[in-house]
């Protein structure tokens, strides 16, 4: 990814504002905020659930038994 230095970041910022328009880019970053925050909320309880589905269940064997050969 190509770094973006303060003259590049200035012209995408005036090209959002041209695109937007000044009054609704408050709504729009915090819209963004709130997808942003959702997103990670979901991907946390994403990898909560993740935890409990990974570990497989523990299932005891039967006792082993000696056989008649084992016992000479």
């Amino acid at each position: 990814m190509p770094n973006l230095g303060g003259p590049e970041l200035i012209i995408v910022l005036l090209i959002f504002v041209l695109l937007f328009g000044a009054k609704k880019l408050p709504d729009l970053g915090s819209s963004v905020g709130r997808s942003i925050k959702n997103f990670k909320k979901g991907v946390g309880e994403g990898r909560a659930n993740e935890g409990d589905e990974d570990a497989p269940e523990r299932v005891d064997a039967p006792p082993a038994t000696q056989s008649s050969r084992d016992l000479q």
